[in-house]
């Protein structure tokens, strides 16, 4: 016999960030301001090349583009990815040109044992409104071993350097989980 679900909180979650950023931008300096923010950074991705998946920041950015992913130390609850998505549109701004046009984008999201779900400003069929603004979008799912894109997966995604990298913090992710789920002495 089937019995209702039981509601009960999420586990927290593994917050990682995309940081697109222009030639003239320092790294560090930016990363610095993320830590200031979101806490330490526990892991980074190498930089590749945006402009060889996508050519969509190229009018307001121009060309070449660089990328990289981050990973933030501290779990925290799934709900805090509509502050994340706040606080990383500001930080854009404060990157942004004379003319408003912007020098970084920084894309939040999180990691769990079955997904990865970014933070956008633009709805969509597949993204649900999660408040003040934000909605959360289903961008990879971990099955059989592995994580695999959705039809709306954004390319530079579904690279090999990507899907590494977020296997690779998956273990970290499990290996925090098992220490927070370990009873203390």
């Amino acid at each position: 016999m089937r019995t209702m679900g039981r509601i009960k909180e999420h586990l927290p979650v593994k917050y990682f960030a995309a940081v697109c950023f222009t030639e003239d931008i320092k790294l560090e300096a930016v990363l610095a301001r993320l830590e200031a923010l979101f806490g330490p950074v526990d892991s980074r991705s190498p930089v590749y090349k945006f402009d060889h998946f996508t050519d969509y920041y190229q009018s307001e950015m121009g060309s070449g583009l660089q990328k990289l992913f981050i990973s933030f130390q501290q779990l925290q609850p799934p709900q805090a990815l509509i502050d994340f998505k706040h606080k990383s549109n500001l930080l854009e701004t404060d990157y942004a040109t004379g003319k408003g046009g912007r020098r970084i984008n920084v894309d939040p999201g999180y990691l769990t044992d079955a997904k990865i779900v970014l933070a956008t400003t633009k709805d969509y069929s597949h993204r649900l409104y999660l408040g003040k603004g934000i909605y959360g979008d289903l961008h990879l799912s971990y099955k059989n071993g592995y994580y695999r894109p959705e039809r709306w997966t954004y390319p530079d995604y579904n690279q090999p350097l990507a899907l590494e990298y977020f296997n690779k913090i998956r273990d970290l992710y499990r290996k925090q989980l098992k220490k927070l789920r370990a009873p203390t002495k």
